[in-house]
């Protein structure tokens, strides 16, 4: 009896560490963020630059000299934040505009409820969505800087949704989905190549870093919403093909969504969650004052998290 160890839970440990799963979705997002600096330039690497620093600064002096915690930056959860705040954003916005959506997602959204595990929103798109209501003329500045690849005069690049919310559909009407595909020029570093997200989704699913429930649910949802609208009028709905490979859509699916700390924890319940975003985007398109609701869906559905985590919560060992 006394070889007996009594310890709480967990008893048994997964090589799979916070650390670990940050950096892989690190290198997820490496294709999208390689692709945004060719063609945006030194504009968008700076506001990446800017953007990281800030949030992992935010973190280490919010934990030691206000919390008076153990620092945590090392677990490379506010790197994440910061690049995913960085590929929502406009490449022209100025710096210190980037440090106070930092400082809003790091500081407000994250660390005052407890740090990471404990908040209830995902800190990049509230940081985000604090930015577009407080500067949104910085916000929707989609002017084109000169890139390493890819040089403009500073013409005006206006997305695609902008377009369709400013003209309807003729505004949009000959899209090239095979150009929009590989690349979308106009637009935050999100925006500009569905198939570079794709590939770090793809690299996500087989890390089994993310399980495929909750993306798969948003696509499908926005393909039936949209299909339906098109459906019964194409002269002012988008097709669903455009709904998919534009705005924010893969971004918000394959890696926002899917955030760990506000997602659903079963499978049905985060299909459900899924379920959500996709009709409140979709709603927000057709109907809202914003061309793109990717963001705020995501934030909306971020709040019924712990219901649909309570509704539909796994059934606890030796209980039917």
């Amino acid at each position: 009896m006394s070889n007996i160890l009594v310890s709480p839970s967990p008893h048994i440990h997964s090589a799979v560490s916070t650390t670990s799963l940050m950096r892989d979705v690190v290198i997820a997002l490496c294709p999208a963020l390689l692709v945004s600096i060719l063609f945006y330039g030194w504009s968008e690497l700076l506001v990446i630059a800017v953007s990281v620093a800030s949030c992992v600064l935010i973190e280490w002096a919010v934990t030691k000299f206000l919390m008076k915690a153990p620092c945590t930056i090392s677990d490379l959860s506010a790197v994440v934040t910061g690049v995913l705040l960085a590929m929502n954003l406009p490449a022209t916005t100025p710096w210190w505009v980037v440090f106070i959506g930092a400082l809003f997602a790091i500081g407000v959204v994250k660390l005052t409820f407890g740090g990471l595990g404990q908040n209830i929103f995902n800190p990049a798109i509230a940081g985000r969505v604090f930015l577009l209501i407080s500067f949104p003329t910085y916000l929707t500045d989609w002017t084109i800087p000169n890139g390493f690849i890819h040089s403009t005069d500073a013409v005006s690049g206006s997305t695609l949704l902008g377009r369709y919310a400013e003209g309807g559909v003729e505004a949009v009407a000959g899209t090239d989905y095979l150009q929009t595909l590989f690349l979308n020029i106009g637009g935050s570093a999100g925006e500009i190549s569905a198939l570079a997200l794709l590939l770090g989704f793809a690299y996500l699913l087989v890390r089994k870093v993310i399980k495929p429930w909750i993306p798969l649910s948003i696509f499908l949802t926005v393909f039936v919403t949209s299909g339906i609208f098109y459906l019964i009028d194409p002269s002012t709905y988008t097709d669903p093909l455009f709904n998919l490979l534009t705005g924010g859509v893969i971004l918000g699916a394959c890696f926002m969504a899917t955030d760990y700390v506000t997602s659903p924890m079963t499978t049905l319940g985060g299909v459900i969650y899924g379920v959500g975003i996709g009709f409140i985007l979709m709603m927000i398109r057709y109907f809202g004052a914003y061309p793109e609701g990717m963001s705020f869906a995501i934030l909306i559905m971020n709040m019924f998290v712990p219901l649909l985590n309570r509704w539909f919560h796994q059934s606890k060992y030796g209980r039917k």
